[in-house]
């Protein structure tokens, strides 16, 4: 397996609160690691860390093998990392075509290869019709669409999603499970948070299960949905 994305020893601290232990994972290229765990677990931390928003207080983060911790966001980004949040950060009073131009301007290609690759995008995401609206007219699940068409636009090898499916209705939680499965088939390595734990088993190589910043458990399926530590952080003793 070639890997992808890992940490090494990640940890990180708020005050006396440690939301992350020598935490140590990698996925590979074409692999989905479902990250799983209670609020507070420490999944979210865990990809603020990786993508540059949080700087971590020990460990390292690994791209490609090229050590990226403590880097901006936007250095992480360019060494080929795309990320969605849980609520959708996008350029609400832009149209949903501008949303997907703003991390590809620096590629060098004309403004109608760009615009015809956003509207292929958007196209793909069922938004097309929708593409001179302003994002802000969009509802709450079409706005994750946007979020996720506007990181495939660089076509980063290594995507992280953060709870793509809360509150998002189940027809277009089915769609958004297809798109996530070609993302994996076309090689990307995909790192999955998720509370629905129907999708991330359907998704997932691989499960890791964290808990007070650590993890717990770590393995297929199957190993993950009977293990007595994962059963006991979810149900309690």
């Amino acid at each position: 397996m070639t890997v992808a994305i890992e940490t090494r020893g990640l940890t990180k601290r708020f005050g006396g609160l440690v939301a992350l232990d020598g935490v140590d994972l990698r996925a590979g290229a074409g692999e989905t690691l479902g990250i799983i765990g209670v609020n507070g677990a420490g999944k979210t931390t865990l990809m603020n860390c990786i993508c540059g928003l949080y700087r971590p207080d020990g460990g390292d983060v690994f791209v490609s093998g090229t050590r990226v911790t403590g880097q901006p966001p936007h250095v992480v980004a360019h060494k080929g990392i795309g990320r969605t949040f849980q609520v959708p950060r996008v350029f609400r009073k832009m149209s949903l075509i501008d949303n997907l131009l703003v991390p590809v301007l620096d590629q060098h290609a004309t403004d109608a290869e760009l615009t015809e690759r956003a509207e292929g995008m958007l196209a793909r995401m069922h938004l097309i019709d929708l593409r001179h609206n302003y994002a802000e007219e969009l509802s709450g699940g079409q706005q994750k669409l946007l979020e996720m068409a506007r990181m495939l636009m660089p076509d980063p090898p290594i995507v992280m999603l953060d709870e793509p499916f809360a509150g998002v209705h189940p027809v277009l939680c089915k769609f958004m499970i297809e798109r996530i499965e070609e993302m994996s088939d076309a090689g990307k390595a995909v790192l999955l948070i998720s509370h629905d734990l129907t999708s991330i088993y359907r998704l997932s190589t691989r499960v890791v299960a964290l808990n007070q910043g650590k993890i717990i458990a770590e393995g297929g399926v199957d190993d993950i949905r009977g293990n007595p530590a994962v059963i006991e952080a979810y149900l309690g003793t």
